[in-house]
Formats: structure tokens, sequence, C-alpha cells
């Protein structure tokens, strides 16, 4: 039974416009997308322009210059193994393969300079640069870097060359995963999209509100009220 028919049907009210607004959320009208993939976008666009440590990484890396190193990795497959070892050779190494097992050597700061180069152009959206590099989907040369990199890492601190295993995990952590992250996203600036941003935030809060406000009027219509 309803006590107090203003405070219910005005929360009725509420919550009908509610459900709409929560229709045309989920609805595909922002070019295609609905509200939420549409900033979700947003956000990572305006994220990746803070994400790019590039240059900051490669000073790190080039005072590795002259370093050599020999490690051996193991990959997935022979396929993976063959498609890795372009990638170390591209950077003046020696390789020798063996199934799916990479015995790499050659001078650090090489190596890993032409894992950024490559990461770079992933961050800039420049694919095809790194496909036709290397003759194959540009992904899976990231993924390969990726996989490659961690192995490194682990073969370097079996050596106790802990030093060197520092600059390659930094290399895995600060290009290659945002690179292969934030590929084909356009990266822009807060700024040129703060009226957005700061309609999205106070959208949200005035949102969460109104639907507390529904519940708490229908409530209150039926005769329930909340004391402290």
């Amino acid at each position: 039974m309803i006590a107090h028919k203003k405070e219910f049907y005005g929360g009725a009210g509420m919550m009908v416009v509610f459900a709409v607004v929560l229709i045309i959320i989920f609805s595909p009208v922002f070019k295609g997308q609905n509200a939420l993939e549409y900033l979700d976008a947003l956000y990572n666009s305006i994220s990746k322009g803070s994400a790019y440590y590039i240059p900051k990484v490669k000073e790190e890396v080039d005072k590795f210059s002259g370093n050599s190193v020999s490690v051996t990795l193991a990959m997935a497959n022979e396929e993976q193994a063959k498609q890795t070892a372009l990638l170390f050779m591209k950077g003046d190494a020696l390789v020798n393969v063996s199934g799916t097992e990479l015995k790499v050597t050659g001078d650090l700061a090489k190596i890993l300079n032409n894992c950024l180069a490559d990461a770079d152009d992933m961050y800039n959206n420049l694919g095809n640069k790194v496909s036709s590099k290397y003759g194959y989907d540009e992904k899976r040369v990231l993924y390969n870097w990726w996989k490659a990199s961690k192995a490194v890492d682990k073969d370097l601190k079996k050596q106790k060359l802990f030093t060197e295993a520092k600059v390659v995990a930094s290399v895995i952590k600060k290009t290659v995963e945002t690179s292969y992250n934030y590929y084909k996203i356009e990266s822009q600036k807060i700024s040129d999209r703060l009226g957005v941003v700061l309609f999205s935030l106070i959208f949200y809060v005035a949102y969460t509100l109104w639907y507390g406000f529904s519940i708490m009027f229908m409530f209150e219509g039926w005769g329930m009220r909340l004391e402290h």
C-alpha cells in the first residue's frame, strides 16, 4: 500500500528517467559505439599520451653500448624460434637456432635499441613498417620481443648479471608492453578533451545520486524511512 503518493510517484518517475538514460547509454549512438565503449576509447587515448617512456629508456639502454652478452633462450615452437632469431639478427647479434632453442651473442645496447625502434613504431601505429621489416604480423613481432626479452632477463639473472637484467626488464615493462597494449589507439591530450572528461565525471556522480534518490523516494512513498 502506498502511504505517500507524491514521494512514491516522484521516485518512480525518476526511476523511469534513469532507465531511459540507461538504454541510451548502452545504445550505439556515439559513432557506432555505446557510451561506455566511447568513454573507454577516450580514456585509453588520453592515458596513451602519458605512457611514452621510450626516449628515457633509450638513455638507460645506451649505457650498455659495447657490453656483450651471451644468452640461451627457449621458445614455444620452431616457428617462433625462427621468427625471434630475426629480431636479434637485426640488432647485429649472432644467433644459432637449434629446434626451439636460440643461442644469442651480441651487444646488449644494439639488441635492445632494435627492440626500442620496433616498440616506437608500434606506439606510433606504424605497424606496416614493423611487419615489412621482418616479414610477418607486427603484433606477433612485438609478442616475440616480449617472450624473448623475458627469456633474456631470466638467463641474465642466472648468470648473476643483475644490472643487465634490470635494463631488459625496463624495456619489457615500459616499452614493449605499453606499445603492444596501445597499438592502433590514437593518442590525445587531456587538455584537448577536458570538457568531455569533466562532463563524464560529473554525469557519473549525478546519475548515481539520481538512482539513489529515486529508490529513497519510492521507499518513503511506501511508508519506509531511513532513521539515524
